[in-house]
C-alpha cells in the first residue's frame, strides 16, 4: 500500500511538471506555428499558384483559404476561451464581427431559435473554489475553470472553450484543406525539388524548403484530419472531448442498472452542428463558414439547449457526475 502511494505521488509530480512545461512552451509553439504556416503560404504562392489553371478563379479562392487559415488561428489564439466569472461577452461592432440574421431574444444573451434553453446547474470547483455551471471544467495549466471546456492546446497557448472552440474547429478545417491542396497540386514540384525530374527550378523558394514543407503538409493533412474528424464527430453528438470520456463512464453505470444513458445536450446531428457553428434560423449566415468573421456562440455558457422532455441526462443519478481530479497528494 505504501509503495502504491509513492508510485501515485511520483506520477502526480511528473504530471505537474508536464503541465508546467506545456504552459511555459506555449508561446514557442505559437511562434513555430506562425512561421511554418507562413512558409507554407510562401511556398504555395511562389511555386504552385503561378501555374494553376483558371487563375482568375483559382488564385482568389486560394487567397480566401489562406485568409481563413490565418484569421481563425489568430482568433483561436487571442480570443479568451471563456473563464468562469468573466463579464458576459457582447458582439463587437467592428467589421470583423458578423451580423446576426435576427436580434437576440429580448432579455437574454442567446437566441431561442425554437430550442429549449434551460438554466445550467452549478457546482463548486474543488480546486479554485469558484461556483461554476455544468459543462465547465478546471484547467490545470491555466488554473481556472473554463466554460464548456474541451482541452488545453499547447499549439494555441490556451484552452479551447465556449468562445474559441468554433474558431479552433474552423482553423483545423482550413489547415486540412490548405495542406491537402498543397499536397495534390504540389506533387510534381516536390518530385522536381528532389531531382527526380529535371525541370529547371525557377522559383525564389529553395528546393529543400519546398520539399520539407511538402512532407510536413502530408503529415499535417493526415494527423489534423483525424483530429478534425474526431471533433466533428463529438460535435454531432452534442459533446466535448471531456464529455465524450465522461459519457462513456455514465453509459457503463447506467448499463449495470439495466438503464440507458441519454445525453440531454444531443438534439440530433444536424441541429447539433447548426448550433455549434451558430448558423441557420435565428443564427448567422452560412457564409460565416467561408468568410472569417467573429461570432458569438448561441449561449453564454450558463444555459444550454436540451432535448425536448429532458431537464438533465437520463440514466445518470444525482451525485454520479464526474468531477476534476484533486491535485492534492492525499491518496
Amino acid at each position: 500500500m505504501i509503495c502504491a502511494k509513492r508510485v501515485f505521488r511520483c506520477f502526480k509530480t511528473v504530471e505537474r511538471w508536464g503541465n508546467y512545461i506545456t504552459g511555459a512552451a506555449g508561446p514557442f509553439f505559437v511562434g513555430l506555428a506562425v512561421i511554418l504556416m507562413s512558409m507554407g503560404t510562401v511556398c504555395f504562392f511562389d511555386v504552385i499558384a503561378p501555374d494553376l489553371s483558371f487563375p482568375l478563379l483559382s488564385v482568389p479562392l486560394c487567397v480566401l483559404i489562406a485568409t481563413n487559415l490565418f484569421a481563425h488561428y489568430y482568433y483561436v489564439v487571442t480570443v479568451s476561451p471563456g473563464f468562469v466569472g468573466e463579464s458576459p461577452r457582447e458582439p463587437g461592432t467592428s467589421f470583423l464581427w458578423a451580423k446576426k440574421r435576427k436580434p437576440l431574444t429580448s432579455g437574454v444573451r442567446w437566441s431561442s431559435r425554437g430550442l429549449k434553453i434551460t438554466q445550467a446547474t452549478s457546482t463548486k470547483c474543488v480546486k479554485c473554489a469558484n461556483t461554476r455551471p455544468e459543462r465547465a471544467h478546471h484547467c490545470r495549466i491555466c488554473k481556472k475553470c473554463v466554460l464548456k471546456y474541451d482541452h488545453h492546446c499547447p499549439g494555441i497557448n490556451q484552452c479551447v472553450g465556449i468562445h474559441n472552440e468554433r474558431h479552433f474547429v474552423m482553423f483545423m478545417a482550413y489547415l486540412v484543406l490548405s495542406t491537402f491542396c498543397l499536397c495534390v497540386t504540389g506533387y510534381p514540384y516536390f518530385m522536381n525539388s528532389l531531382g527526380i525530374t529535371y525541370t529547371p527550378w525557377n522559383h525564389y523558394v529553395p528546393e529543400i524548403m519546398f520539399a520539407m514543407i511538402f512532407i510536413l503538409s502530408v503529415v499535417l493533412c493526415f494527423a489534423v484530419g483525424v483530429m478534425l474528424s474526431y471533433h466533428l464527430y463529438g460535435i454531432s453528438w452534442g459533446e466535448t472531448t471531456v464529455e465524450a470520456q465522461d459519457h462513456e463512464e455514465y453509459r457503463k453505470k447506467a448499463k449495470r442498472r439495466n438503464e440507458t444513458f441519454v445525453n440531454s445536450y444531443d438534439l440530433g446531428r444536424s441541429k447539433n452542428l447548426a448550433i455549434f457553428f451558430n448558423i441557420g434560423e435565428g443564427g448567422y449566415s452560412p457564409l460565416t463558414l467561408f468568410i472569417p468573421f467573429r461570432i458569438n456562440p448561441y449561449t453564454d455558457g450558463y444555459s444550454w439547449a436540451r432535448r425536448e422532455g429532458y431537464e438533465r441526462h437520463e440514466g445518470l443519478r444525482q451525485g454520479e457526475e464526474l468531477t476534476d481530479d484533486d491535485d492534492d497528494d492525499d491518496v
